[in-house]
């Protein structure tokens, strides 16, 4: 689905792109994605948590993409 703010030729390009792309390759780039994703997240954890440790930030990180059930059941996170 390309993006509102692409123009149809530019997500032309992507996809090409994306379809010269061995499935590694693929896998690769998502992860690295991911990676970034969750780096930038972490620095806004961090800016607004400044006084956390890094547990307690990367356990943020982690209430954002987890369940909260499993969150509480695996770490006892958030804290009552």
């Amino acid at each position: 689905m390309r993006p509102l703010d692409t123009t149809e030729e530019a997500w032309r390009h992507v996809e090409e792109g994306l379809r010269r792309m061995t499935p590694a390759q693929r896998v690769s780039r998502a992860v690295a994605l991911t990676v970034f994703a969750h780096n930038v997240a972490l620095a806004q954890i961090r800016r607004s948590h400044p006084d956390e440790n890094e547990r307690a930030l990367r356990l943020r990180l982690a209430a954002r993409i987890t369940d909260a059930d499993l969150m509480k059941a695996a770490f006892g996170w958030p804290h009552d």
